[in-house]
């Protein structure tokens, strides 16, 4: 449990940046601006679900999974209950990589325990290979790292600078 960094202006587009732009400006209303203050509950909820349906559409089953967003801040916190130590990293970076996503509060425990993986943020001329050199000492388990990110990952070449990965242990 805990926060987890991302780069905000990586990952999926689930929600428009018209959508980030209000929650915003909602944000920096009065606090007793009413109309503005349910304007930018309504864009939390949305993009919230947003993520959820997201998050479903991996396959990823988490018992009680709820997703709150604000967008004021870019942070996601997510609540449930995975199967195992490998889906809740996947949720949490389900909700990670998305583009307006700052942080993630990881609320989630597990059924099973097994050792944590790490997180590791692509760079520019990052390539799967590269990053099992560097975090096993051997290039060609960068099928490892892929098995671990799917079904986010599509392609062992389809990896872009901001996007955070799960390095299974």
């Amino acid at each position: 449990m805990g926060f987890f960094d991302f780069v905000k202006s990586a990952g999926e587009k689930l929600f428009g940046a018209k959508d980030a732009e209000a929650a915003s400006e909602a944000a920096a209303a009065a606090p007793d601006d009413q109309a503005a203050q349910a304007n930018l509950a309504q864009i939390n909820r949305e993009a919230g679900d947003a993520i959820e349906s997201y998050i479903k559409s991996q396959d990823l089953t988490v018992t009680g999974l709820t997703v709150n967003f604000d967008g004021s801040t870019g942070v996601v916190t997510v609540f449930g209950v995975a199967a195992d130590q490998s889906t809740k990293e996947k949720v949490l970076l389900c909700c990670g990589n998305v583009n307006g996503v700052a942080q993630v509060n990881d609320q989630m425990s597990v059924d099973q325990s097994e050792p944590e993986g790490s997180f590791y943020t692509v760079e520019s001329g990052d390539t799967l290979s590269k990053i099992a050199k560097e975090q096993y000492g051997d290039a060609n388990k960068y099928m490892e790292i892929f098995e671990a990110n799917k079904p986010m990952l599509s392609s062992p070449d389809r990896i872009y600078p901001g996007q955070v990965l799960r390095i299974p242990a």
